[in-house]
């Protein structure tokens, strides 16, 4: 795995990976993606509360950062599908972590 630089944040390494992560949705849609790839419509239907735009914004920015692959299939109607790269893979256990702090801490 290559290791991800970041000129603006070389003294902080907490300000770093927040920057990669930071956005209402990525974390959720990463978590979306733990068990395995996912069409655009699929992650759509297990994000209903996201707008279509948002949701390809945040798309974006995760594939750019290296975060997500997008795969796309040679066919008509074309297909498309999001799954996590190494670099993401190395974050499950944070979000592990914080599903289940937030189940001890947050739900009844």
């Amino acid at each position: 795995m290559q290791k991800q630089t970041h000129k603006d944040f070389t003294k902080c390494p907490i300000e770093a990976s927040l920057a990669l992560i930071q956005g209402k949705w990525k974390v959720v849609i990463m978590f979306r993606l733990m068990d395995g790839a996912k069409r655009f419509n699929e992650l759509s239907r297990l994000l209903p509360q996201v707008t279509q735009r948002m949701l390809t914004n945040q798309l974006r920015e995760l594939e750019r950062d290296g975060l997500v692959h997008r795969k796309v299939f040679p066919q008509v109607p074309p297909k498309v599908e999001y799954s996590l790269t190494e670099l993401a893979d190395s974050l499950l256990p944070i979000m592990l972590a914080l599903k289940d702090w937030g189940k001890t801490h947050l739900l009844p």
